[in-house]
């Protein structure tokens, strides 16, 4: 499936290119401002990288891969990120993985088909004494059980469908 990139995105993409023209390190910065215009690198981007510093669309891709902040592939509008560590999993994070995964139809690292959540497992939010732990987007909830997350999760559909 390709994705069709909004032209506003692309004009803004291309401004920044133009700012980084001909400096030294400009790798990095430049896949970040693409991961913040997009959401993530697309392929186009590591191509307009690489001819914008002669650098091997290979040794662009090496180093978004390298890095764990950049993503290759869109996400969803919602970022679900469940804690694994070990006070979330003794208090049964596994339980409420799972009530995630039954509501929305997705596994760990996948995006819901209307493009509304990805989900993500993580080892640590650093929220050890409200496990166990989800965030979503910049939001933390604690104390969760699968009935709450399901719950929660349910608020955020209903918003989104007022917003259409």
């Amino acid at each position: 499936m390709k994705v069709q990139l909004e032209d506003f995105k692309v004009e803004q993409f291309e401004k920044k290119l133009r700012k980084y023209k001909g400096m030294d390190g400009s790798i990095i910065p430049l896949l970040q401002s693409a991961q913040e215009i997009f959401s993530y690198v697309p392929e186009f981007a590591i191509e307009r990288i690489a001819d914008l510093t002669r650098t091997p669309p290979s040794n662009i891709y090496g180093v978004a891969t390298f890095y764990k902040q950049f993503r290759l592939a869109p996400v969803g509008k919602h970022i679900i990120r469940v804690c694994q560590g070990t006070a979330c999993y003794v208090n049964d994070a596994k339980g409420v993985m799972d009530a995630i995964v039954e509501k929305l139809g997705i596994a760990v690292g996948e995006n819901t088909e209307d493009g509304l959540f990805t989900l993500q497992s993580v080892a640590c939010l650093g929220c050890c004494s409200l496990a166990p732990v989800v965030m979503i987007d910049n939001e933390t909830y604690g104390n969760l059980t699968g009935d709450k997350i399901s719950k929660i999760l349910d608020e955020y559909i209903e918003r989104e469908r007022g917003m259409k």
